[in-house]
């Protein structure tokens, strides 16, 4: 295991503290997603866990301090893995180790019981409290969107639509929950029986319904995925105005996306047009494990896919019907 020399006395004090030994029987480097982190499964006594280091300049959106707190409380609902060991100084972790089986996209049962499964989870996260405050989620976005359309990845207005929706979605009255704030389906791990949810960094206070739409975009599209997704959240049928406000941060998702992907391939990717495949493909191919997301170009196609599509509905007349009955 290769870990730089200024962070090995804080493994070595989390191994000591954790297991009373420094030996491994053995430590394999996985991929830290795109967070910066690295990672590994290591074994002691014969048993898997996942230590962390976190190797990202630290700031205001990269706090362990704030993570690993959102992290412990989701542990103790028993919706992300136990955590072993916290230092959020040291940037150090140690959690049990979920072995995936297949990616959530390829869910072994129908669809319709991930949605149940996912619906039930966002309720129990959204009940938790102690998650801290951060930013307004709307003006975070707004930062994000600025930075994307400034990168040179993709054409000057490419992200106009945006400014729209956000006046539409700051008359709502907000409603702040323990929120994920990422729950991207590499965010999602399935291990043949349940889904856990990992990757804690961009957790903070936000609306119940960030968490909502990322999953409906993902795995409940369609209107009958969008009801069920949230009679199973709410325990009764939506209201045609909490239909409605899904649809609207179901497009502040898909601007999330294209806008962190765009950013995260600056100076490694530039779009010659805002065409490409189609986000529907572009999920089924994932769901098959094929590597889009693991190349700057596919993860360009991926948040290009994401724009076009945030960018056709509030073209449609479905976003003005959305606003009228949600605000």
């Amino acid at each position: 295991m290769t870990v730089s020399p200024d962070q090995i006395p804080a493994v070595r004090k989390a191994l000591r503290a954790t297991f009373a030994t420094e030996t491994l029987d053995g430590a394999t480097p996985l991929s830290g997603g795109l967070s910066g982190a690295r990672v590994w499964r290591i074994r002691v006594g014969g048993i898997a866990y996942l230590l962390r280091v976190e190797t990202s300049e630290r700031g205001a959106l990269r706090d362990p301090q704030r993570s690993y707190r959102c992290m412990r409380l989701a542990a103790e609902a028993c919706l992300a893995p136990r955590v072993r060991y916290a230092d959020a100084d040291d940037g150090v972790m140690i959690l049990d180790h979920v072995e995936a089986r297949a990616s959530v996209l390829e869910y072994p049962g129908p669809r319709h019981e991930l949605v149940v499964e996912l619906g039930h989870a966002l309720r129990a996260l959204h009940a938790i409290e102690g998650f801290p405050p951060l930013v307004d989620y709307l003006d975070g976005l707004d930062d994000l969107v600025g930075q994307a359309g400034r990168s040179g990845v993709v054409p000057v207005g490419a992200f106009d639509p945006w400014a729209r929706l956000s006046v539409v979605c700051r008359r709502l009255t907000p409603e702040p929950v323990s929120s994920h704030n990422d729950l991207n389906p590499r965010n999602l791990l399935h291990d043949g029986r349940r889904v856990w949810l990992i990757d804690w960094e961009a957790a903070f206070r936000a609306d119940r319904y960030v968490d909502l739409a990322a999953i409906a975009n993902t795995f409940a599209a369609d209107p009958d995925g969008e009801a069920l997704l949230l009679a199973t959240y709410f325990g009764r049928e939506a209201t045609r105005a909490e239909r409605a406000r899904l649809w609207l941060f179901r497009q502040v998702s898909h601007v999330f996306h294209a806008a962190i992907f765009i950013v995260g391939v600056a100076g490694q990717a530039r779009a010659a047009s805002l065409g490409g495949p189609e986000l529907d493909a572009i999920h089924q191919d994932l769901a098959l494990g094929e590597p889009l997301l693991d190349t700057p170009e596919g993860r360009l196609a991926y948040g290009l896919a994401r724009l076009r599509t945030a960018s056709e509905n509030l073209a449609s007349p479905a976003f003005a019907e959305a606003a009228a009955i949600a605000t």
